[in-house]
């Protein structure tokens, strides 16, 4: 349980308090936005079957942005980002080592898709937005994501919840 109650803590908790706390900033801002590294809402039980706790905490971070869309909708854009691909982070190092790391894009793949979202007005909500997806609808091709590779040319380990 004390696993389980950190993992809430982390990310569902921490989502909702941070959110509620700039609420009052943002409805103040020009470009108010809410930008949530969580993935696209998917209710098969495949996604929960080996990790049924940390696939709650990540979606409860989704249905955050969710909620909130609506609640704020023309005041505050409300999105979530996530990857097509394992990020070479020290997370993915911990859980798979070299291999998982050498299979892996760079975190830039995430900044310039982020960068992306937060340059759009307050109108673009309720998103759950797949960074690679986003960047070829920016005009990104194959030769332009391989930039992010940490591997040049190696197959690419698909991330979870895609």
């Amino acid at each position: 349980m004390k696993k389980f109650d950190l993992m809430f803590t982390v990310n569902v908790r921490a989502t909702f308090a941070t959110s509620q706390a700039t609420i009052p900033h943002l409805l103040k801002s020009d470009r108010p936005h809410i930008l949530n590294l969580s993935p696209p809402l998917n209710m098969e039980a495949r996604w929960f079957k080996d990790h049924v706790a940390y696939t709650m905490s990540k979606f409860g971070m989704s249905m955050c942005v969710l909620g909130m869309s609506a609640e704020y909708a023309g005041k505050i854009s409300v999105n979530a980002l996530w990857p097509r691909t394992t990020i070479a982070t020290a997370a993915v190092n911990m859980l798979g080592g070299e291999p998982m790391m050498s299979a892996s894009r760079t975190p830039e793949i995430m900044a310039d898709a982020a960068h992306v979202i937060l340059c759009r007005d307050k109108r673009c909500t309720g998103n759950f937005f797949v960074d690679e997806d986003l960047l070829r609808a920016e005009g990104l091709s194959d030769a332009d994501l391989a930039k992010y590779s940490v591997t040049p040319g190696a197959a690419l380990m698909a991330d979870f919840f895609v």
